[in-house]
């Protein structure tokens, strides 16, 4: 049996985690953060000593490693009534420590590990088999659910997805570079667009969506009246 899936692709910061969550929630559908996904992973190798700060090199072993470390977690993603996702993994909530930028350019590296991204791959795949499901990343439409029903691909500038990392950040009282935000987002931007094994790139059949000026409602009706073409229904269709 199969079930509804959604899949919205797109670079860290284009607003892919606001949409998700919101369509999720009008569609009563299983959430997939698919970033978080690699955030975790890089946490956690990062902990047990297999990625270094001072050096990007990585080993066949270190991916060996790695790999197996990802086979063993457990990860939930649980959202609350108040709009926020815990993220538990292996039973703690590491939703607000993996939200770093130094964590998110760990998840890029382990990001480009294909035994890494195997062992991811299966998990994926079975958090689909719900009433249905939204799926948050970079190669969901693409790779992992290249026949989704709907498919969409969000993006952004590399100055607009600074400027709205900057102002996260000042909200929480959080000292922010932007010139450094910025060469980070690019940094990233590059590596996961030419790396070999699943590049970050829109699929064939992907609605290509550029928020960088504009309201997320908007961007919100946009993707919903492309779900409805594919015939996704919302609860207030009938309205």
């Amino acid at each position: 049996m199969s079930f509804p899936v959604i899949t919205v692709d797109g670079p860290s910061g284009a607003g892919k985690g606001t949409l998700c969550l919101r369509l999720a929630q009008a569609l009563g559908y299983r959430l997939l953060d698919s970033g978080a996904l690699y955030r975790i992973v890089g946490l956690q190798a990062y902990e047990a000593g297999l990625l270094s700060n001072t050096s990007t090199v990585l080993s066949a072993a270190d991916e060996d490693a790695i790999a197996r470390l990802t086979q063993c977690l457990r990860i939930e993603f649980l959202p609350q009534s108040s709009g926020r996702v815990d993220i538990v993994v292996n039973g703690h909530n590491v939703a607000a420590e993996i939200r770093n930028e130094q964590v998110g350019s760990y998840a890029s590296r382990v990001a480009a590990l294909p035994k890494v991204r195997a062992a991811l791959f299966d998990l994926q795949k079975n958090m689909a088999d719900e009433a249905g499901l939204i799926a948050d990343g970079r190669d969901m439409g693409t790779v992992v659910f290249p026949n989704a029903d709907a498919k969409v691909f969000l993006t952004a500038s590399a100055q607009a997805r600074a400027d709205r990392r900057v102002k996260q950040l000042q909200q929480t009282d959080v000292a922010a570079d932007y010139a450094s935000i910025l060469a980070s987002i690019q940094e990233r931007d590059a590596r996961d667009e030419t790396r070999e094994t699943a590049p970050s790139k829109p699929a064939a059949d992907a609605l290509v969506i550029d928020s960088s000026d504009m309201d997320v409602d908007i961007v919100y009706d946009e993707i919903k009246a492309f779900c409805q073409q594919k015939g996704i229904c919302f609860a207030d269709d009938s309205q």
